[in-house]
């Protein structure tokens, strides 16, 4: 899969870079360890469990995720109904997981993860698989109140999305030893 399909402006990579920082720590975080899980860039298992019930959590997290390549191969091409079933029911399956994980705490993190996860043709779907996993009785009433009165009107009703994919990746970093490096 290609992660650009056109040039990178640097003012879009520090936007996205801007963006994630905003982020809570347990969000970028856990958009780290997704990606982690979903493109095979480490070993999640190795870097992300801090214990057994984390480790369960990034087990089943991989079991959802084998979906994602038959997932991006269904992104229907346009609003046609007879299209949309294949794609949306998986999509809202493993939304609904990412969001039950409670460290996605609104649609924007939510979205910056699945533009990672899917591509940019994914975007106009996104608001609908949001609305439909945050709306599930897994979540505490609370929770899904919170995550529902995230989406800004403007994303829910949006005339047109940017096919532009993302350019900025997050990453595991090393700390690195001060007294060492210098």
């Amino acid at each position: 899969m290609t992660r650009t399909s056109q040039p990178a402006s640097g003012a879009m990579l520090i936007s996205e870079m801007k963006e994630f920082a905003s982020f809570p720590k347990a969000t970028q975080r856990y958009i780290r360890r997704a990606l982690d899980v979903a493109y095979g860039r480490r070993d999640p298992l190795e870097c992300w469990a801090r214990d057994e019930g984390e480790g369960a959590s990034i087990r089943a997290q991989a079991r959802l995720y084998k979906q994602l390549d038959h997932l991006r191969l269904q992104v229907p091409d346009d609003s046609g109904l007879d299209m949309i079933e294949p794609f949306i029911g998986m999509l809202i399956t493993i939304s609904a997981f990412d969001l039950g994980q409670d460290r996605l705490p609104n649609f924007a993190a939510y979205r910056f993860l699945y533009e990672r996860l899917i591509g940019a043709a994914a975007r106009p779907w996104l608001p609908a698989a949001f609305c439909a996993a945050a709306a599930l009785p897994h979540l505490h009433p609370d929770r899904r109140r919170i995550l529902l009165q995230s989406i800004s009107e403007s994303a829910a009703t949006a005339p047109g999305w940017s096919s532009r994919e993302p350019v900025f990746w997050p990453e595991w970093v090393e700390k690195v030893d001060h007294q060492q490096a210098a």
